[in-house]
This record gives C-alpha cells, sequence and structure tokens, in this order.
C-alpha cells in the first residue's frame, strides 16, 4: 500500500545542513529497502497559488495557500509499505532526520 509522509513545520525555514544529510542517509535507506516511491521539498506558503473551478465559469485565482495556518507542509514522501505499523515506523525516521513532525495518510 502507498502512503503519504507529510512535513508538517512552522517555519518558512530551510533544512539546515545536519539535517539535510540525516535526510539524504534517510532517503537512501528507504531506497535500499525497497520503500522509496518519491519524495520532494515544497516551495514557501507565499508562492502558493489556489485554483477554484467549481463554479463552471471562469477559473477563480487566488494568491497564497489555500488556509492560513501555523503550520504547514514543507516537504513530502510517498513510500510503499507493507502495513500502517511499517508507514508509521518509516515516519519516525524522517521525522528524526528533518527534525519536523510527519503525518501519515494512506492513499485511497
Amino acid at each position: 500500500m502507498q502512503y503519504l509522509l507529510n512535513v508538517i513545520h512552522d517555519s518558512g525555514e530551510n533544512a539546515t545542513e545536519a539535517e539535510q544529510a540525516a535526510i539524504v542517509v534517510f532517503n537512501q535507506q528507504m531506497k535500499a529497502d525497497g520503500y522509496w516511491v518519491f519524495a520532494g521539498g515544497l516551495g514557501v506558503t507565499d508562492n502558493a497559488t489556489v485554483v477554484d473551478n467549481r463554479s463552471g465559469g471562469e477559473p477563480l485565482v487566488t494568491d497564497g495557500p489555500f488556509v492560513e495556518s501555523k503550520e504547514y507542509v514543507v516537504g513530502f514522501w510517498i513510500i510503499e509499505a507493507p502495513d500502517l505499523d511499517v508507514a508509521l515506523k518509516l515516519a519516525a525516521g524522517g521525522s528524526k532526520a528533518c527534525n519536523r513532525k510527519v503525518e501519515v495518510r494512506p492513499f485511497l
């Protein structure tokens, strides 16, 4: 089953050099263990754009994040894990490596 591991942080600051090095090691281990699917970091929410085309007319395009929040997603991993217990263990390792909270969500 695939899981999304959202990295959550309360600052727009990038990872420190030590955190970046730990993330590289963590990513390499996930690849070696066969859990890795894809990962990426996200730009700050100041660069976000929201598109809402639910009305069927012209889409409404607004600058900024969808919601105002003290915390936001700054990166993610998509992993392949046999069950939630394994996904949670991987999330714990990712949280330690990047020094941020990690939310685990299964794909439907």
